[in-house]
C-alpha cells in the first residue's frame, strides 16, 4: 500500500458547488444590468458553443494558452454579435467571474478537509483563473499549503505537466500523493499519468466513461475520504 503524505484537491464540484445550469442566473443578471433585449436561455444557447470549443482546444500543447476570462469574453462577443446586441463583453465576463467566485462549499467540505489536514498536507490544483478561484477560497473555513491554478501554470488538466508542477512545488513524489476530484478525464486520468493516486468524487452516481481509466478509489461524499486515506487506499 502507498504511504500517502499529501492530498491535493480539485475545487469546483469537488469542494464547492457549481451545478449544471447555475451559470444561467449570471446571464440573467448581465441582461438586466446591460438592458439587453434577450433572455438568459437565448444568450446561454449562443455562448455555450464557444465554451465547449474552448474545453476541447485548451489542452492542445500546440495552441497558445488562453485564460477562462479571454475565452468567456470571446463567447460573449460572439453571442452579442449573432444576436445583434450592443453588449459589453468585458463587463459581462467580470460579472460572470464575480458570481463564480461566490460558489458555496458543499455542507461537508470544511469538516472533511479539516479531518484530512490532521494527518496529511493539503493543496489545491484547479482548472481556473485566479480571478474567481482565489476569492472563492475565502468561502472555506480551511486553508491550504499551496494553491495552483491553470492560469498560474499556463497549462490545463489533464496534461501531466500541470500535476508535475504541483508535485515540484510541494516537494513530494507522485506515489505519496492522492488527488481528489470529480471528473474522470481531468481528475482520474490526469494524475494517474504520473503515478499519483486519484480519488474520484461521484456524488450523483454518474456512469463511468469506458474509454477512460477506471478509478481505483471513489467516494460519494468527502466525509468518506479520511477513512479511505487512513486505510492506505486499499483497492
Amino acid at each position: 500500500m502507498p504511504r500517502i503524505t499529501t492530498v491535493i484537491f480539485d475545487m469546483y464540484e469537488t469542494l464547492v458547488q457549481n451545478p449544471s445550469g447555475i451559470s444561467k442566473s449570471s446571464f440573467a443578471t448581465i441582461i438586466k444590468q446591460q438592458g439587453l433585449d434577450t433572455t438568459a436561455d437565448e444568450l446561454w444557447e449562443h455562448w455555450l458553443p464557444a465554451n465547449e470549443e474552448f474545453g476541447k482546444t485548451r489542452v492542445d500543447p500546440d495552441r497558445p494558452f488562453q485564460s477562462y476570462f479571454s475565452a468567456w469574453k470571446g463567447g460573449y462577443e460572439r453571442s452579442f454579435g449573432i444576436l445583434k446586441l450592443d453588449g459589453d463583453s468585458q463587463a459581462a465576463t467580470e460579472q460572470f467571474f464575480l458570481d463564480l467566485s461566490q460558489r458555496e462549499p458543499y455542507p461537508e467540505t470544511d469538516d472533511a478537509v479539516a479531518e484530512v489536514q490532521k494527518r496529511y498536507r493539503t493543496a489545491i490544483l484547479s482548472n481556473a483563473d485566479d480571478g474567481f478561484l482565489l476569492p472563492n477560497l475565502k468561502a472555506l473555513q480551511v486553508g491550504f499549503e499551496t494553491v495552483l491554478s491553470s492560469e498560474q501554470a499556463q497549462i490545463y488538466k489533464p496534461r501531466p505537466e500541470l500535476f508535475q508542477m504541483m508535485l515540484e512545488r510541494l516537494g513530494v513524489t507522485a506515489d505519496e500523493t492522492a488527488y481528489v476530484g470529480d471528473r474522470q478525464l481531468e481528475d482520474v486520468y490526469g494524475p494517474s499519468q504520473l503515478g499519483m493516486h486519484p480519488v474520484w468524487v461521484n456524488r450523483d452516481d454518474r456512469p463511468l466513461n469506458p474509454d477512460l481509466p477506471k478509478p481505483t478509489h471513489r467516494v460519494s461524499s468527502l466525509l468518506e475520504l479520511p477513512q479511505l486515506l487512513d486505510g492506505g487506499l486499499k483497492s
